[in-house]
Parts: structure tokens; C-alpha cells; sequence
């Protein structure tokens, strides 16, 4: 390779390289972009020659990129994108406040609570089309795999990253209606519902090691939905948000609210500079502003008035 840091590429060979990397076929990739397949064949020899070093080697399933390939491809997806993403963002500015904003949360912060709050938003915004996807998984703002995330816990610092404290969650123990009135220091004696090995650290599973480190554990799961279920169906004790509304076959337990879990707003930078984003950002605020109290567990959720609270 010269020593000149410059490089004779054409960045548009990218989306052909990157639907050469995705089929592992000439044929598909020009079927996929509408191209012959002779035109992604020259413009990958065109951008090893430009890059000295091959990028692609052709198996028994298909072209396979090597290692200098998938470093190529794994920075072109980004490029690509986000230069995608400055287009369509560009374009929906100039439209006004509309288009396409996604959101991840836990799924019981979408179903036991900022689905109410969703008229607000479909009514002074009615051209947002907002994504609720539910995941707990780490997903990629760099390659706007979603836009915002709702997050139990501060994250690790990140340039990329906007961080916000919205509010905070309380939780509370919660017991199959056969258990009201039983007195904390016989909780232990109980069956609990708890979380599996992959969530071991969340401090809600810290909390049941601290104060009921010998209880028997009936039952793991993996969500906040299949623990409330599984607690109103009577197979024992949770620690469930208090935001999650009580059903028939379940009480809570305790007279106060047993641990507080932060709630962190996470967005790329850059969101701030587009009003959809800045609209469902402010709306977000709004929401947690307006249910804070309920929130912390310092008032009933809709449909627990008059319910009963045992210690």
C-alpha cells in the first residue's frame, strides 16, 4: 500500500457491498438493488484495488467478507446509515414535526404506563409515527437502531450519548391474596417469584437476597408481566413496580414503598437538532413530570383506591 493517507474510493460502492455481505450472492444483491450483477462484481474489484487488500472471498455458501471486510462493512453500515438518516431527517425538518421515532423500555413501562399518555402526544403531533419496541437489550443509537431508551439504572459514560434522569421507580412486595395480612418477619417462610441467573444483579434481586436471603424461590422468570401473572395466580411473593396496578388474587404486603430504581432518558446527540425528536423528548419529560408521585409508589395506581394495604 502507498504511503499516501489518501484513498481513490467511491462511497456509493458501499450499499453494494454492504447487500453483497447480506445475500453472499451477486445475483441477489443486483436482484435486491435492481442492478446486473456484473456492476457489483466490477465495483468490489474497483474498491479492493482502491484499498489494496480483499475484502470478499468466494466459498461453497457464497461470498464471505475476510477480516479486512468486516471491519470495512462494520464502519460503512454506520457511515451509510447515518448518512441515510441526515437525508430522511433533513427532509422530515423541512416537513415539519413528523416522521418515524423509535422508543425502547421495559415492556411494563409501555403497557402499565406511557400508553396512557399517548393521546397527548397523537394529538399535538398527529404526523409522528412513534415505534415502542420492548427490550431490556442494549440497542445501538450510533446505528439509530432505536432513537430513545428508558433505562432502570444510569449508563456508562458515552460520547455518543444523551443522559437524562427522568424520574424514579418504587417497588413494593406484592402476595397472592391467600398471604394478606402476613407480618414481614415470617416473609421468608413464603414462596418468592424472582428473576433468573441473567438478572442476578438488578438491585431488585439484590434487595430479596438482603432480606429474605432463605426464601424459597419457586419460580424464575425473565419479565415484569409473567411475575405479576404468575403472583396473581397464586404461586407466591413479588417485588413488583408499584406502577403495575394490583388484579383480583393479589395484595401487597409491607405499609411503605421497599426500593427505589432511578429512570434514565438516553438519546444520540443529535436528536436535539430535529423537532420529532425534540417533541417526544419533551413529551417523555412531561409524562414522568406529571406521574412522579404515582411513580414512586407515593400514590395509588389508577384502580387501587380502597385497596387494601397489610403489614
Amino acid at each position: 500500500m502507498t504511503g499516501s493517507s489518501e484513498v481513490d474510493f467511491d462511497w456509493n460502492d458501499i450499499p453494494l457491498l454492504l447487500a453483497l455481505a447480506q445475500t453472499g450472492s451477486m445475483n441477489a444483491a443486483g436482484k435486491q438493488l435492481g442492478m446486473d450483477p456484473s456492476t457489483i462484481s466490477r465495483r468490489l474489484a474497483a474498491t479492493e484495488a482502491a484499498l489494496q487488500t480483499p475484502l470478499f472471498v468466494r466459498g461453497p455458501s457464497g461470498y464471505q467478507p475476510t477480516d479486512a471486510g468486516r471491519v470495512f462493512l462494520e464502519n460503512g453500515g454506520r457511515i451509510y446509515g447515518q448518512v441515510r438518516d441526515m437525508l430522511v431527517d433533513t427532509r422530515a425538518e423541512a416537513d415539519g414535526v413528523g416522521g418515524v421515532v423509535r422508543l425502547t423500555a421495559i415492556d411494563f413501562m409501555f403497557s402499565e404506563w406511557l400508553a396512557a399518555h399517548l393521546p397527548e402526544l397523537v394529538a399535538a403531533h398527529p404526523a409522528i409515527q412513534l415505534q415502542l419496541i420492548a427490550s431490556n437489550q442494549s440497542l445501538s443509537f450510533t446505528r439509530r437502531e432505536t432513537d430513545f431508551a428508558l433505562r432502570l439504572a444510569r449508563p456508562q459514560e458515552d460520547a455518543a450519548l444523551l443522559m437524562r434522569k427522568v424520574g424514579e421507580l418504587g417497588f413494593a412486595v406484592y402476595a397472592p391474596t391467600c398471604f394478606a395480612g402476613t407480618p414481614r418477619e415470617r416473609w421468608g417462610e413464603l414462596p418468592w417469584l424472582v428473576y433468573g441467573p441473567e438478572l442476578a444483579e438488578t438491585p431488585e434481586m439484590r434487595w430479596i437476597s438482603r432480606h429474605v436471603p432463605d426464601a424459597c424461590q419457586a419460580l424464575q422468570v425473565s419479565s415484569v408481566a409473567t411475575l405479576r401473572s404468575a403472583c396473581v395466580a397464586g404461586l407466591g411473593l413479588a417485588l413488583l413496580p408499584h406502577v403495575v396496578p394490583e388484579a383480583g388474587g393479589m395484595c401487597r404486603l409491607g405499609s411503605g414503598v421497599e426500593l427505589h430504581r432511578e429512570v434514565w432518558l438516553l438519546s444520540h446527540r443529535a436528536t436535539g437538532r430535529i423537532a420529532r425528536y425534540r417533541a417526544v423528548s419533551d413529551w417523555l419529560v412531561k409524562a414522568f413530570e406529571t406521574d412522579a408521585s404515582r411513580l414512586r409508589g407515593e400514590q395509588a395506581a389508577p384502580g387501587l383506591a380502597g385497596a387494601a394495604d397489610t403489614t
